[in-house]
């Protein structure tokens, strides 16, 4: 990660602070896991908290709220927004212009279309067959 930290003051006066994912130049908060492999497109968000997994990748625009967590080899369209707590399962993809509420769980190798809105809370069922988060 690069050691450059970026400041955005958000809409109640708050700095918050960022740094450059260098595999694709998103912005990852400080606080924020998000493994070296994974791609995070130039103008994604990845707030405080949250998690990316290996090989995972994140479009543009999109935006991975607080403590929501993205497995391995997910795949992210552009403009998803992940909501607080959410949980996108191994090698599952959401298409772009998704929103997926807080604390929704969408399965290990599920598929969320492109403009779905889907509801807090919400489970997704996986594909039967896919490999457990670890």
């Amino acid at each position: 990660m690069s050691r450059i930290i970026e400041e955005i003051e958000d809409e109640r006066g708050q700095l918050l602070r960022y740094r450059r994912h260098p595999n694709g130049r998103g912005m990852v908060a400080v606080g924020a896991s998000v493994d070296e492999t994974a791609f995070i497109a130039p103008n994604a968000y990845v707030e405080s908290r949250a998690q990316v997994g290996q090989k995972a990748t994140i479009g543009a625009g999109s935006w991975i709220e607080s403590e929501a967590i993205v497995g391995p080899k997910a795949v992210l369209g552009s403009n998803v927004h992940v909501g607080a707590g959410a949980s996108i399962g191994v090698a599952a993809q959401v298409g772009s212009y998704a929103k997926i509420g807080a604390n929704v769980r969408v399965g290990n190798g599920a598929h969320v279309n492109g403009d779905a809105i889907i509801a807090a809370d919400t489970v997704i069922p996986g594909r039967s067959g896919m490999a457990k988060a670890a």
